[in-house]
């Protein structure tokens, strides 16, 4: 597979990723424990959320950027 394709493939799956992340990481911020929990919580709780999310892409953009043999 060439670098474009490579490319197109790994955005197309980047633009699936994102909003299925997004519709998780909101339904676990309206948990009991962190809605109702102390602000020093919430805070983590979100900075951990939004910050987690890039992990799994990871692996997928470094294949996207993978020259062509």
């Amino acid at each position: 597979m060439g670098c474009r394709m490579r490319k197109l493939a790994g955005t197309i799956l980047v633009l699936l990723y994102v909003p299925v992340y997004t519709s998780l990481a909101l339904a676990l911020a309206q948990v009991r424990p962190i809605r109702e929990g102390s602000l020093l919580i919430q805070i983590l709780c979100f900075a951990g959320l939004g910050t987690v999310w890039i992990l799994p892409l990871l692996p997928l953009i470094r294949w996207m950027q993978k020259p062509d043999a």
